[in-house]
């Protein structure tokens, strides 16, 4: 049966190193194909030190498009969930947004806006402001019961250093090391 979930073990960063979850399968897919898509690191950010049963999860996948953001960290892909613990070894997570921000622009793209060569006019400079500051979120909500979307997630500490996932019902299990703290 195991130990149950113990959040100030859980609480912090994990990086993913292994998935079967068809969700994050296809992401690594089309950056396979496609040659104008890059996928970075992928991570998952626990923040429930503070609490006995509940918690923030937030998912974050790092991305990029070459020549137009930064290589491997352009952007970052971010899904945020509230869980609860469930049960001695299951979380319930209830998804509230998926949000795009951290917008790395390239070296190249800033040269096609605002020339190095050329005086900066006030609008270039606007645009290269939007651009790094642009962030798009989007709710998550199951439509026809204006309810969050969730999901059971079942959790199993290897060690100190290491956390498997699997999300009940199909979803996929997930290996994850620890990594340094992220911001986002």
């Amino acid at each position: 049966m195991g130990l149950p979930i113990d959040l100030m073990k859980l609480d912090g960063t994990w990086r993913l190193q292994y998935t079967s979850a068809p969700d994050v399968l296809i992401l690594l897919e089309a950056a396979a194909r496609l040659p104008f898509f890059q996928i970075g690191q992928i991570f998952q950010k626990f923040e429930c030190r503070d609490s006995s049963n509940e918690g923030i999860v937030r998912n974050v996948v790092r991305w990029s498009i070459p020549s137009l953001l930064e290589e491997q960290e352009g952007a970052t892909l971010l899904v945020s969930a509230k869980f609860s613990v469930v049960s001695l070894r299951n979380i319930y997570l209830e998804f509230e947004e998926i949000s795009v921000q951290n917008i790395k622009i390239s070296e190249e793209l800033q040269a096609l806006i605002a020339p190095a060569i050329l005086p900066r006019s006030f609008i270039s400079l606007q645009i290269l402001q939007f651009l790094r500051g642009f962030q798009a979120r989007v709710p998550v909500r199951n439509s026809e019961r204006r309810r969050t979307v969730g999901g059971l997630y079942y959790l199993s500490y290897l060690d100190g250093n290491m956390l498997l996932g699997r999300a009940v019902g199909g979803g996929g299990v997930f290996v994850f090391t620890r990594a340094q703290p992220l911001q986002c």
